[in-house]
């Protein structure tokens, strides 16, 4: 029997998983790590913090499984997107704390890069829109903000790249420095049709091409490991950004094919073959995956708060103790009480993309319990992902016979009902949720010669739409009120 060891670098967490060559899950182990908030709309990680977590996950996780590491096969990489790591070449270590995807502290920047009329080449030349969620404005930001960085990228000793690309550096002692296409797609600086990084981009951002990785396909032996005893000499075979080995875990492998993860965040993606979908409704086109020379493309839509409106629940006002018991209170009241949760902590992704935007709740009353905004904020979920799926519709023209779904929240049954009765389509949720590994382990097995079927996973549930579609239609309007008073909160209280 030959193993997959799949790591799943995370937003809050390291996990990994291990998958044997039948595609049984042996073993999971996952930590935690702390997220850093220094200012309000600032979210940094301690890229040594992500390392250590992952490999000691990684270990843990082999232990479980009783497991050798003669017998992993190979490593795959599944990772948070966007999230900017910059380090000296020559010391090896980050010259300061990574700044997340989640980050809005170049929201201005980007406003301006708007107003000054890049947006079209940015979107035509990446398939992105201008936003402070992608790479190059925080690479722009670390340049002109941490001492000494432009001068070690003047002497060719500065190296970024995301969370991957970190991965990879020190797992091979410095001896890679590399990412792959899905991951060069996110960062805003990469021509996602010519499949290199764009000259004109890194001119506009100011950023040198001495500090980005190489860029090669998502299934591919790219190093051994040679800087961690228990894991040296397995083969590192497979990477890609979190999402798009979601997809490709959901075995979304036709167009139009449609997958939601519902994480930290929630992410849908659409299988759009091997045409890039250019988007009329501020979704972003990206690069799905480089599979045998074969490049395919997605269009995404992400929204930034999900999930961690149930931690914000927990952490924040201390309505649950765990997320787990979300759930339970959200059903003990039969409706949301007229009350709706905008958790745009950190802004609104798509469709609306507005960095300005706040958290707010509307329609509480004396009678308001805890209940009802757990209610709410569970729905927040359901609604963020039905802006996406309409402005999917709307780009492709393609009706979606369902959506597949994983992630945390998607053990969550009657957020999963409430979902399918507001998008008024099935939702089907796979025996195994954990996606994002099986899709990196998925495109480690192949390099090292295990071939998993290509069939769609097992399903373990199917929720069927059962909400009158005048009461979703009402629902959905009140949300949308609710989203438009919510926008530019930032920079009016400020003007």
């Amino acid at each position: 029997m030959r193993y997959i060891l799949a790591l799943d670098q995370g937003t809050t967490s390291s996990r990994a998983i291990v998958f044997d060559e039948n595609l049984n899950l042996r073993s999971v182990a996952q930590r935690e790590f702390e997220q850093i908030f220094p200012q309000p709309g600032w979210v940094e990680h301690n890229p040594e913090e992500i390392f250590s977590s992952q490999i000691e996950v990684a270990i843990e996780a082999l232990d479980r499984a009783r497991v050798a590491r003669s017998e992993v096969a190979a490593i795959g990489i599944a990772n948070q997107r966007e999230t900017t790591i910059a380090w000296n070449r020559k010391t090896g270590r980050a010259v300061s704390n990574a700044i997340v995807w989640q980050d809005r502290r170049t929201a201005d920047y980007c406003a301006r890069l708007r107003r000054d009329g890049h947006e079209k080449l940015i979107q035509d030349h990446t398939g992105l829109l201008i936003d402070a969620y992608f790479s190059a404005s925080k690479i722009r930001w670390i340049l002109d903000h941490v001492a000494g960085t432009r001068k070690l990228a003047e002497a060719g000793d500065l190296a970024f790249g995301t969370v991957d690309s970190w991965l990879l550096w020190r797992f091979t002692s410095g001896r890679l420095h590399a990412t792959d296409v899905t991951n060069a797609s996110r960062t805003m600086l990469f021509n996602i049709h010519r499949s290199e990084w764009d000259r004109e981009l890194l001119e506009l951002f100011d950023i040198p091409p001495s500090i980005l990785p190489t860029v090669r396909s998502s299934s591919e032996i790219y190093a051994e490991v040679s800087d961690v005893p228990s894991l040296n000499g397995i083969a590192i075979a497979g990477i890609a950004g979190d999402q798009q080995a979601a997809l490709y875990g959901q075995h979304c492998n036709r167009p139009g094919l449609t997958k939601n993860t519902y994480g930290t965040g929630c992410f849908m993606l659409q299988n759009t073959g091997v045409r890039a979908v250019a988007s009329s409704n501020r979704l972003v086109s990206t690069i799905a995956w480089k599979v045998d020379e074969r490049t395919e493309y997605a269009l995404e839509g992400s929204v930034f708060v999900a999930g961690a409106v149930v931690q914000w629940l927990r952490d924040g006002l201390g309505l649950i103790r765990s997320s787990s018991e979300v759930e339970a209170l959200a059903c003990s009241v039969p409706d949301n009480g007229g009350v709706y949760f905008v958790p745009a902590f950190v802004g609104l992704g798509a469709p609306h993309w507005d960095g300005f935007a706040r958290g707010s709740i509307f329609g509480i009353t004396r009678g308001t319990t805890a209940a009802h905004i757990a209610r709410a904020a569970v729905e927040s979920i359901a609604y963020q992902t039905a802006d996406l799926l309409d402005a999917m519709r709307k780009d492709t023209g393609n009706p979606v016979a369902e959506l597949r779904v994983d992630g945390g929240a998607a053990a969550n049954n009657s957020l999963m009902q409430f979902q399918a009765d507001i998008l008024d389509v099935p939702v089907v949720r796979p025996a195994v949720t954990e996606t994002t590994a099986l899709g990196a382990a998925l495109l480690a097995a192949r390099p090292v010669g295990i071939h998993f079927s290509e069939s769609a996973p097992n399903m373990q549930r199917r929720f069927e739409p059962k909400m009158p579609r005048t009461r979703a239609a009402q629902l959905r309007e009140r949300w949308q009120e609710a989203v438009n008073r919510t926008q530019g909160w930032e920079s009016q209280s400020h003007s």
